[in-house]
């Protein structure tokens, strides 16, 4: 549900506009927010993608920079290890598998969220991954892949995404408490 402002936004799996700098969506996780900038695009992997970014030399419409949102972060917690399985540059088909993550909460594959072209991965996050916990939409970028534009009509608008979220909340929350088949 989205907030047109008449609640707090405090129900568990609610999500509601925050008018906090920056303009956000926020989703509830509990009592735990997850933030949404509205200035980028979401896969239903779990990852934004900001079309346009990337470093200087990769900076145009069909770049698209990723990075894993607040939900997924919310969910791995304290994530402390990361590896590719393949290297930039690199052609990727949608949800091909290239890479793992392992977090205080899980151990995951990572996929492709799109088909494209792999430019390169954030360098950084191999030395410390800790920027993706403590600045997952910034510093804490995955990868940056070149994206047809017909493609990224396939990524969720903010409120789409947060739409997605609604749905898979009351799964997520059972397959945490361990519930998934009661």
């Amino acid at each position: 549900m989205i907030d047109d402002g008449s609640n707090d936004g405090s129900i568990d799996g609610d999500a509601c506009v925050d008018d906090k700098p920056g303009n956000v969506l926020t989703f509830m996780m509990g009592e735990f927010e997850a933030e949404f900038p509205v200035d980028r695009l979401y896969a239903k992997n779990h990852m934004w993608a900001q079309v346009g970014s990337g470093s200087e030399s990769h900076s145009d419409s069909g770049n698209v920079r990723f990075g894993f949102t607040s939900y997924a972060v919310r969910l791995l917690q304290d994530v402390y290890f990361l590896d590719w399985l393949i290297d930039a540059p690199a052609d990727l088909k949608h949800s091909q598998e290239f890479g793992s993550i392992e977090s205080k909460k899980a151990e995951s594959a990572l996929y492709a969220p799109a088909n494209g072209r792999l430019i390169e991965f954030n360098d950084r996050l191999m030395e410390d991954p800790s920027a993706i916990n403590t600045d997952k939409h910034g510093a804490g970028w995955l990868f940056d892949m070149k994206v047809d534009p017909a493609e990224q009509s396939d990524f969720l608008t903010p409120d789409q995404y947060l739409e997605l979220l609604d749905d898979v909340w009351a799964k997520t929350q059972r397959t945490i408490k361990g519930q998934l088949n009661d």
